[in-house]
Formats: structure tokens, sequence, C-alpha cells
């Protein structure tokens, strides 16, 4: 970029030319001035000479005495400046000159010289102060100055004894007084050439101040400005402009680094948002599949809701075969008129056939209600009761597998807000698949927890068998998928026990490795005061509000 290409350069540029035509006008007008100070000066002085003149031969004109006349304005002529003195009389002869060769010739009266008063049909006898000088060029080419003073004819020139004038003759003569301008025009010259040095060096040193102080006050906090902008379009946005004084440039650079603090907060912002973009998507990748599986494990529930209400319309006619018959043999068992300690126990056996042909109808019944996505009536049933039913229903599995079972119960009696006999078949569920992993017995473990008095209640079940593979922990809750690849398991008990927790408003979740056993934790919402008024009703879960 040329220098004057540059704000620089055109601020100076600018400036210096102002300032040349500003000089310019000035020195103009001060040479004009200068001019008429000088002229008027020289006016002054050509009056003064003129009178002096006039005063000095006055008392030799009254006697007379034309050789001391003529002395006094030669010696008076010879003044440096004066170029010559005439006197001319009412006809224009010169009478007396300080150049010889002048006296006795006649003037032309249309001249120059005598322009100012006998410009007129009849001659001026009072000739104003501006009219009586003139200046023209003389001889080689310099200027004069002329100036004429009338010689009048006093009261004393008129009674005086040695020479009589007619009192009618206002003015006897003229006495004109020509002074060179050589000096005058040289001074003005020499001023004129001073004045334009001295604006030249004036413009030079105003041109040099002017630099530096636009460098100072303009360009520098310029070039800040525009470093600036370098480095924050190279993305170097810790960069800061130092900020001068609070004028309009401080203010624009304090506005410049407000600007490069919200670039480098945006700049942190995107960065922590990129290095996090992954995790975020893998997150949302999870929980996208988490989502789908759930979705899948609706499409199965709502599958496995079809065939249960097949399999339970199938059962329910021989189960309540079952049931009718259990109840009329006990009956009649009762009603003999000896029973002994076999019988007894025949009538204990059927009793308990009868009582498990009912949970097989309730199961049935149960079945069907799933079908149609409904639930039974929720009461607040004590979970130790739960728990203690569905042992005594696996009790005799626990026996022939050698598995121990422990319950470990809060202090407090603990009451969950569901339908009984869904929680009993879950755990009924849980407890035979723990006891099929365990072949050669093992510790079967439940443990109840709750979270205050109304809080969220947690029911785990925990075993010590052969665990399962972490491929098969993603769908041990799908309908018909199995772990028991050489037995004859349909893959339905944790497919009902998951949708009897959905149902609940709860949540199961599994946590195994092989050969480390297998634990399910199964939470319950907290009832609350609501549980307490029997005004609870289960919330919508994920599968049933799909799933219908």
């Amino acid at each position: 970029m040329r220098w004057y290409e540059t704000l620089r350069g055109r601020l100076l540029v600018g400036s210096l030319l102002l300032l040349v035509v500003l000089f310019g006008i000035y020195s103009y007008i001060s040479i004009l001035f200068f001019t008429d100070q000088m002229m008027a000066q020289v006016l002054e002085s050509a009056n003064r000479v003129s009178d002096f003149i006039k005063s000095s031969t006055h008392y030799s004109m009254l006697l007379n005495r034309k050789e001391d006349v003529y002395q006094i304005i030669n010696t008076i002529g010879k003044q440096a400046g004066i170029e010559g003195i005439r006197i001319y009389n009412k006809r224009g002869m010169i009478t007396f000159s300080t150049v010889p060769s002048e006296k006795g010739s006649v003037v032309d009266l249309k001249a120059e010289a005598c322009f100012g008063c006998h410009d007129q049909v009849h001659p001026l006898e009072s000739v104003p102060i501006g009219s009586r000088t003139r200046i023209y060029t003389g001889p080689g080419g310099r200027r004069l100055l002329g100036l004429i003073n009338p010689i009048r004819n006093e009261p004393t020139c008129t009674n005086a004894g040695c020479h009589t004038h007619p009192e009618q003759r206002t003015v006897l003569g003229v006495l004109d007084v020509r002074m060179s301008l050589e000096r005058i025009d040289a001074g003005i010259s020499r001023a004129q050439w001073q004045l334009v040095i001295v604006g030249l060096a004036f413009i030079v040193l105003l041109g040099l101040g002017s630099t530096a102080f636009l460098s100072y006050t303009v360009v520098r906090p310029v070039r800040r400005l525009m470093k600036g902008t370098q480095a924050i379009s190279s993305r170097n946005l810790d960069y800061q402009i130092s900020i001068g004084p609070e004028d309009e440039i401080g203010q624009l650079a304090r506005s410049f680094n407000s600007m490069v603090d919200s670039l480098r907060r945006a700049e942190h912002e995107n960065r922590e948002w990129a290095s996090t973009l992954e995790q975020r998507v893998k997150e949302k990748t999870e929980e996208l599949k988490k989502i789908h599986q759930q979705i899948l494990q609706i499409e199965k529930m709502a599958s496995l809701g079809k065939l249960s209400a097949t399999v339970a319309h199938e059962l329910n006619n021989p189960l309540e075969g079952i049931l009718t018959y259990a109840k009329l043999i006990g009956r009649r068992l009762r009603k003999l008129p000896s029973v002994s300690d076999d019988l007894q126990q025949t009538i204990d056996d059927i009793e308990l056939v009868r009582r498990e042909t009912e949970r097989c109808g309730t199961i049935v019944k149960n079945l069907l209600l799933f079908s149609k996505k409904q639930v039974g009536e929720f009461v607040l049933v004590p979970v130790r009761q739960v728990v203690e039913r569905a042992q005594q229903l696996v009790q005799h599995h626990f026996e022939i597998s050698d598995v121990r079972f422990e319950a470990v119960l809060p202090d407090v009696e603990v009451q969950l807000l569901c339908d009984e006999n869904q929680i009993e078949q879950a755990l009924v569920a849980l407890f035979v698949n723990a006891v099929e992993a365990m072949p050669d017995g093992g510790k079967l473990r439940v443990t109840v927890t709750r979270a205050g008095a109304d809080g969220e209640m947690a029911i785990e079940v925990a075993d010590t068998g052969i665990g399962i593979a972490a491929e098969d922990l993603d769908h041990v809750f799908e309908p018909f998928y199995s772990t028991k690849k050489n037995e004859q398991g349909v893959g339905l008990g944790l497919s009902v026990v998951y949708g009897i927790v959905e149902r609940h408003g709860g949540q199961i979740s599994v946590d195994s490795a092989p050969g480390k056993g297998t634990r399910f934790l199964m939470r319950f919402p907290g009832t609350g005061s609501r549980a307490q008024s029997g005004e609870y009703s289960p919330p919508n879960s994920v599968s049933r509000s799909l799933g219908q």
C-alpha cells in the first residue's frame, strides 16, 4: 500500500493542503497590509519633506533670496530616497529643479504629474491630500512617488516689501517632490520571500508536528485495532488491545476487547460442547437403544398377551374340573366317621390341591387380565406375608435342590400397595429360576428395603447360581427367550415378572455374571398418604401406554 493511500497519508496531505491554502491567504493579506503600511510611511515622509522644504525656504522667499532657496532645495534633494525636487509656476514652467537640465522646460499639463489638478476646465486651487500623490514608472523601470504641494499666496507674501503679488492670485506655484520607491519595493520583495520561507518552515514544522500528533492519537490506535482484527482472524482470541484515553478510539478499543471476550467464551463453549459431543451422542445412542429394546419388549409382551389369553382360555376349564373334584373329595373324606392320621394327611393334601388349583385359577384370571392390559385389585399387603407364601409354595423345590433360603426383612411391618397374587406370582417365578440356576445347591436371599415410611420399596432376589452370560442379559425379559439351551424352558417366566412389575408402576433390573450368581432388583414407587387412604392407582407404564 502506497503511503498516500494510508489513513496517515491522507490526513497529512489534507492537513498540509489546508495549511498551504490558509497560509497563502494569510501571507497575501499580510503582504497587502505591509505594503499599505510602507506606502503610508513613504507618503507621510514625502509630506514631511515637502513641508520641511516650504518651511525652510519660507523666510528666504520672503526676502527674495533665490540663491539661498535653491541651495536649501539642492541640499535636501541630495538626501537618500529623494529622486528630485522641482518648482513649477502657474504656466507649468519649471522655474527650479535639482536636475539642471529640467530648468526652464514646460511640462505637459495633461501629463500624469499634472493630471490631478488640471483634469478640470479650470485648475483646482485646493487639491485634496489623496490627489496630491501619484505613483508612476520613471527611467530605468523604477517606480517613483510624486507629491505636489501648492505654494499659496499668503498674506506675508502679499505685504512683503521685496516683491508683491496680487491678492487674487491664490497659488504662486507648485513644489513637486519625487521620491524613489526602489527601497520600498526591495523591502516588500524581501518581506514576501521572508514570508514564503517562514511559511514553508512553518508548514514543515506543522506537518511534522501533525504527523507526530496524528501518529500518536489516530494512527497508532488504528494500527492496534488492525493488529487486533488480524489476530482475531487468525483465531487468536486471547489478544487484548491496550486502552488509551477515554475518547472515541478508547471506547472503540474497549468495545473490541468486550467483543473478543464474548468470542472467546463462545469458542470455549463450542469446544466444550464439541469435546462432549461424542459422549452425548453415545448417551443418546444408549437411550435410543434402551427405548428400542423397550419397544421390542412391548411388542413381545403384546404377543405374550395374546398367547396368554389363548392359554388361559384352554386351562380354565380343566382347572375348574380339578377344583370341583378336589372340593368334592375333601367333603367326602371329612364326612367319614373316623379320621386316621393317614386320612388326615390325605385331607390336608387334597386341601393343598384345592388351594393351588384356586391359585392356578387366579393365575389364569391374571393372564386374561394381562392379555387385556388390565390389573387386579390393589390393596395394602404386608410384604412379609407375600414373601412367606411364595417361599411356602417353592419350599419343596428348595429341599430337593439343597437350596438355603434367607429372607432379610425390615424390623417394622412394611406394606406394599399391590395385587397380592401378582406379586406372589412374580416372586415364585424368580424363586423357581433361582433354584434351576443352582443344580448343586446354593443360597437364595430375599432382601426388602424401604426409603422412609412411605418411600420407594425395593425387593432384591439374589442367588449363588451359575449366572447369566453377558450376551443374554439384554434379552432375559423378552418373551420366549430362554437361557436353558438343553431343557424345555419356553422363556415366559421373566416376561411375566417384567409385566407384573411394570403394571405396578415399578422397574426391574438384573445383574449377573457367569459363575457369580444373579441378582434381580424390583423397585416399587412409594404410596404416601394416598396409599393409606386407599386412593392410589398405579401409574401408567411405558409398556401399558404403548401396548394398548
